[in-house]
């Protein structure tokens, strides 16, 4: 999928005019359900996670993720036909770039701040479960292209009103939906035992403001990956661009560590408020 020039715009208010990203979109779009209806329409209702093992565990995250990303490399769409392969629309890799650092660093701001916890048998890496990895990689992709539709809709429909007033109200839509998408997951996940909150009640109000920071961040900046005509992204452009929001990100979380600390009271609250970064020390600890 790539950043083709289009002289055949989408005329939708919705769907990108470039025809390639278009073409991506829709993919994942309707690749979503599949994952939904495995996760949260068969593994969790039915509690099969209850006999699941690290290995089960490890499948259900292969089986969801792995597709996504195969899938728009190998069956190539006729807006593709013609490009290279590092110029096509490469938000996979964004995600995958995005989702890797959330997992691996900002999990930590999850234990330490917000009394996060995971019980359910897994092989880990940096004390994060590699099935957490593969489904972030799904679900990210699922919400950020959403929110590229929403976006390009909002943006379009107020074309013609002032500058500050278009810049205002598009502000206060990705602050909601943000919120919107991080109460929501947090809400889908609840019936899901082994991943559990210290106050979950806290965590529904002020952990899923926590949480919409990521996508504060993220949902402006991927929707620039070949959004305008002629200003096209290879592949390097899309996985720097993919850091540089991971690490404001970052930054923005440990302010927070730091300077407003945990939502709830901890074992050993000193880890938000002394120097360093949460995952040098003491939240291994937390979050067993």
């Amino acid at each position: 999928m790539g950043g083709a020039k289009s002289g055949n715009s989408s005329s939708s208010l919705w769907l990108a005019a470039n025809p390639s990203k278009r073409w991506g979109e829709l993919f994942f779009l309707c690749y979503s359900p599949f994952w939904l209806s495995l996760c949260l329409g068969i593994v969790v209702p039915y509690k099969l996670y209850e006999s699941f093992t690290e290995l089960e565990y490890l499948l259900l995250g292969l089986l969801s993720a792995i597709p996504s990303f195969l899938i728009p490399m190998l069956v190539v769409g006729k807006a593709d036909s013609t490009l290279r392969w590092r110029d096509r629309y490469w938000a996979s890799v964004w995600i995958v770039i995005f989702s890797y650092v959330g997992n691996y660093f900002w999990t930590h701001y999850f234990f330490t701040v917000l009394g996060a916890s995971y019980t359910f048998p897994s092989w880990k890496m940096n004390n994060v479960p590699h099935t957490t990895f593969l489904l972030t990689h799904v679900v990210f992709l699922f919400y950020h292209v959403a929110s590229n539709m929403t976006l390009r809709r909002l943006r379009r429909s107020i074309a013609g009103l002032p500058e500050n007033i278009q810049l205002a109200t598009e502000a206060a839509w990705i602050l909601a939906l943000s919120y919107f998408i991080a109460y929501l997951e947090t809400l889908a996940i609840s019936n899901f035992p082994y991943y559990d909150f210290v106050d979950r009640a806290s965590m529904y109000k002020v952990g899923s403001l926590f949480y919409a920071i990521y996508f504060l961040v993220s949902f402006p900046m991927f929707l620039r990956i070949d959004e305008k005509p002629g200003d096209q992204w290879d592949l390097p452009r899309v996985a720097v661009d993919s850091l540089g929001a991971a690490m404001l990100v970052t930054i923005i979380l440990d302010l927070w560590r730091l300077f407003l600390g945990p939502i709830i009271p901890l074992a050993d609250t000193r880890q938000c408020s002394q120097p360093g970064l949460p995952w040098f020390s003491g939240s291994a600890d937390v979050a067993s």
